[in-house]
């Protein structure tokens, strides 16, 4: 009978497929516990089995974070600086907010705003200057896309490989990350690597660990953590939803005002920092920002009150969700959304006028729904079905993405970053980096 592995050792397993195929391997290390479990597993291997090698380290500092994750990182880093290459990023890329109607993004280390900063720089960090595809286009999970690129050129290596610690538990999203059939491109069939390029893979070697792993393993080991999570426990916040995470972005706003109490002088410095964050720390927990039940006004409907809310909005942040509605309707009108058999048999009950699609673009045995957008519907659902709403829970929630709503990159957004990448393909074509 062969015995299963547990999640230690079937990580340690990946990590050696890793270390023997790729030429360079390197973390993406937020200060997180995650992030920093995977980070002790690879300092563990490479000190007891590949003691020659140096493992690379990618921190994306975003300037506004607690004072224990700033000291946490820069404390593992020193403690493991014989095997690791540090690289520590202030760039001032585009960072979602969801903390203000004007603004839907910010910049850390934003150098017109220098004395707005709520720290200085630390020494030897990389800015802006060291990375020639750097533009003001640039988002931050576009800097990571263009980040291992130029790492595999600067290091001279054939075969790289970033390893993030991710883990399906976490959020649908996170699941569908591995198991999702569109993602086909894996090293040696490995559900858990992604190829992002030409030799540059992703890999996610805690993908099917549990948050009680996480923490089993920094207690059996005695590897040393952040102590933010120590606050957050004693604070009440439950381990779901403990995030070492820029504090501006829709899932941690609830979490916002906890600033306040555990570390109030970075939470003076941000108030001046990002607009909106005073009012989000106040109210982001409640149905002023959308993030509890909300109810609909006495005497309107919820396409009446949508338009109402619209109406109290920056002109441009107006026209940014109108213009996501109009894609959205068109959606439901033209393609339709794919529903389940059981989703598809509550909108018939309901009385709902829909017409199903024989087949689906999309690899799933989900049928496509075409319908026209609903005021509001009661089921379990709710999230999968076109209502408004759900417009205006994006627009309480300062959700400019629409994220809420399933909405991806723009059009525009995308030509931008195949702008970014194409002027990145074409300098190191000409050995500009």
């Amino acid at each position: 009978m062969i015995r299963q592995l547990n999640v230690y050792e079937a990580a340690m397993w990946r990590l050696k497929i890793l270390f023997d195929h790729f030429d360079y391997v390197y973390v993406s290390f937020s200060g997180g516990k995650d992030s920093g479990v995977l980070l002790n597993l690879c300092i563990e291997y490479i000190r007891q089995h590949a003691p020659e090698r140096k493992l690379g380290v990618l921190h994306l500092d975003y300037e506004v974070q607690y004072r224990q994750t700033t000291e946490y990182v820069e404390r593992t880093l020193s403690a493991n600086s014989d095997i690791l290459e540090v690289f520590h990023c202030c760039v001032p890329f585009k960072v979602a907010t969801c903390t203000s109607m004007h603004q839907s993004y910010w910049r850390p280390w934003e150098e017109n705003k220098r004395e707005l900063w709520v720290r200085e720089r630390p020494k030897g960090c990389y800015t802006a200057e060291d990375f020639s595809f750097y533009s003001e286009d640039l988002w931050d999970y576009d800097f990571q896309t263009l980040f291992a690129p130029w790492l595999q050129q600067r290091k001279g290596c054939r075969r790289i490989c970033c390893l993030v610690g991710i883990r399906t538990q976490e959020s649908y999203n996170r699941w569908r990350a591995i198991h999702s059939d569109k993602n086909y491109r894996h090293l040696y069939n490995y559900k858990w690597t992604r190829r992002m390029g030409y030799d540059i893979y992703n890999a996610y070697p805690l993908y099917d660990w549990k948050i009680t792993d996480i923490w089993t393993a920094y207690g059996r080991f005695r590897w040393d953590y952040n102590p933010l999570y120590d606050l957050y426990w004693q604070a009440g916040i439950p381990l779901t939803r403990q995030r070492v995470a820029s504090p501006f972005i829709s899932e941690a706003i609830q979490s916002l005002a906890v600033y306040r109490v555990i570390d109030p002088d970075m939470w003076g410095r941000m108030i001046s920092r990002v607009n909106g964050v005073n009012f989000a720390g106040l109210y982001g927990h409640t149905s002023a920002m959308g993030w509890k039940s909300i109810k609909c006004p006495p005497g309107f409907s919820w396409k009446r009150y949508m338009y109402f809310l619209l109406d109290t909005l920056p002109e441009a942040a107006r026209r940014n969700y109108l213009n996501k509605l109009a894609v959205s309707v068109r959606f439901w009108r033209e393609r339709g959304g794919c529903l389940s058999e059981r989703t598809i048999a509550k909108l018939r009950a309901a009385g709902i006028p829909f017409t199903i699609g024989e087949d689906s673009a999309y690899h799933t045995d989900k049928h496509p729904v075409r319908m026209e957008y609903l005021d509001d519907i009661d089921i379990s659902e709710f999230r999968e079905i076109p209502t408004y709403k759900r417009m205006c829970i994006c627009i309480l929630k300062n959700d400019h993405v629409c994220k809420y709503m399933g909405f991806a990159l723009t059009k525009r957004e995308k030509e931008l970053k195949e702008k970014v990448m194409q002027k990145y393909k074409s300098l190191t074509r000409h050995g500009r980096i």
